[in-house]
C-alpha cells in the first residue's frame, strides 16, 4: 500500500507540472502540496489498516471541499460562451 501512495504523489506530481505549465498557479500549487503528502504518508512503512484510514480521511477531505468549492464559490457559466 505504501508503493501505491508513492504513485498517487508521482500522478500529483504530473498534474502538478502541467497546471504549471498552463499557468493556473493556485492549481499547481494544490496538487504539489498533495504531491508532498503522498510522498511523505508513502514512506512512512504504516500498516496496511492505516494506509487505507489516511486514504479514507483524505477522500473525504476532499469531497467536502469539491462540494464546498462547487456549492459556493464556482461561478455557473463561466466559459464566457
Amino acid at each position: 500500500m505504501d508503493r501505491m501512495f508513492r504513485v498517487l504523489a508521482f500522478w500529483t506530481g504530473i498534474f502538478a507540472v502541467m497546471f504549471y505549465t498552463g499557468d493556473m498557479m493556485e492549481a499547481s500549487l494544490l496538487s504539489l502540496v498533495q504531491t508532498a503528502f503522498f510522498l511523505t504518508v508513502g514512506y512512512l512503512k504504516l500498516s496496511e489498516r492505516m494506509y487505507v484510514y489516511i486514504f479514507f480521511s483524505y477522500l473525504t477531505v476532499f469531497m467536502i471541499g469539491f462540494t464546498y468549492y462547487c456549492s459556493f464559490i464556482l461561478v455557473p457559466g463561466f466559459g464566457g460562451h
